[in-house]
């Protein structure tokens, strides 16, 4: 197995990294500390070709294979959660939906917008009792003629209240089940399509945008179907492979900040005459913590491959985003404890890492409902 990046994948991975540092760091305490996403930086990500990474050359993006994308998460991970969640849902969620699903005509009209940065995406599935089952979602769609009449809630929609154009997912036929749920391409100028922030503060993720979104007999065409009526479910899980896997990635970048930060960290400061890092148990900690976070890089590299191969990866993914946001978490937990009181306040960006991981281990799916994807795609369907 050849474990070496192409030139061209190591490429992108300078270009992502330089960006994460030079341009995303140095505003990620700020971002965090007032609850504003740093809307400068999406120009610069179109610029990079970062927002069209997921997107064909056809259509104004640059095509980037799965292992690319991950490697962009990887290094936004590290410098802003905030940041990369925003990637992973308009490029890894919305625009790699819209090319896989999307007619002829959708794919014209929003791929090379969303590569530009002219047009926002957001993911609208979760609902205030739907998330993990997502076939138990109520927003309704009504069919009324020449289209459709939306009705219901979304919650915890990530950039909802910046996004030009939303992926949503609605019931058309209670009865069916998950074969009767619709996904929809609607823009949010769209009457009765009602956005607010999200009440209450954040643990993590405080740059996010997160939007509470109401349907009220929201009318769209039937044209604004994306897959036929009643694929809107297999639309979904499609979406959610991807999307796992650069939340996995994101993870990862984590996990490597709390590492880099403890390294450095260890080695400036001195107590009893020494590093700490040259205390043993300190030394265990590092030990750790690194081979946690090679083993889901590595976990993360082998799902993104098996995309760019064409092979099932909906296990592979579930896998990656299992290990790689618990091992972060450690690595985040270890973290502030090393740095004692520095790690208990922004002071050191490891008090945001702390709070931020704890969403990785929520959102695209918990981590329970990954390990039941796991399970059950190891068990297969009992025979009868």
């Amino acid at each position: 197995m050849d474990f070496e990046l192409t030139p061209e994948q190591r490429r992108i991975q300078t270009l992502a990294r330089e960006f994460a540092e030079n341009e995303v760091a140095p505003l990620a305490r700020e971002a965090d500390a007032t609850r504003t996403f740093p809307m400068a930086l999406v120009p610069r990500m179109a610029a990079l070709g970062l927002l069209g990474g997921s997107v064909a050359e056809e259509y104004g993006g640059t095509g980037m294979d799965a292992i690319s994308f991950a490697l962009v998460c990887e290094e936004l991970g590290r410098a802003d959660s905030s940041v990369r969640g925003f990637l992973t849902v308009h490029a890894g969620l919305v625009a790699s939906c819209i090319q896989r699903w999307g007619s002829d005509e959708q794919k014209r009209r929003y791929l090379p917008r969303l590569a530009s940065g002219e047009f926002i995406g957001c993911y609208c599935l979760t609902e205030p009792e739907a998330g993990s089952d997502a076939a138990s979602i109520t927003t309704s769609a009504r069919e009324d003629g020449d289209g459709y009449v939306l009705n219901g809630e979304k919650i915890w929609i990530t950039n909802g209240n910046i996004a030009s154009v939303a992926i949503v997912l609605a019931q058309a036929n209670p009865e069916a089940r998950h074969k009767g749920i619709c996904a929809f391409l609607i823009e949010a100028d769209t009457p009765g399509f009602l956005r607010e922030k999200m009440p209450g503060l954040e643990l993590g993720h405080r740059a996010s945008d997160h939007a509470h979104i109401t349907f009220a007999d929201c009318r769209v065409p039937k044209a604004a179907l994306l897959g036929a009526a009643g694929e809107g479910f297999t639309v979904a899980m499609s979406a959610l492979d991807r999307g796992r896997l650069g939340v996995a990635a994101g993870a990862v970048g984590v996990g490597q900040a709390c590492l880099d930060a403890c390294v450095a960290f260890a080695r400036a400061r001195r107590q009893f005459g020494q590093r700490i890092g040259d205390f043993q148990m300190v030394q265990a900690t590092l030990a750790e913590m690194a081979a946690e976070i090679e083993a889901a890089r590595l976990l993360v590299y082998r799902a993104a491959w098996l995309q760019d191969q064409g092979q099932p990866a909906t296990r592979a993914a579930s896998i990656a985003k299992l290990y790689a946001t618990d091992a972060a978490a450690r690595a985040a937990s270890e973290a502030v404890s090393l740095h004692g009181n520095r790690g208990y306040s922004n002071e050191y960006p490891v008090e945001r890492f702390y709070r931020d991981i704890k969403g990785l281990q929520i959102y695209e799916g918990s981590t329970n409902i990954q390990r039941i994807i796991i399970a059950r795609d190891l068990l297969g369907r009992e025979q009868k």
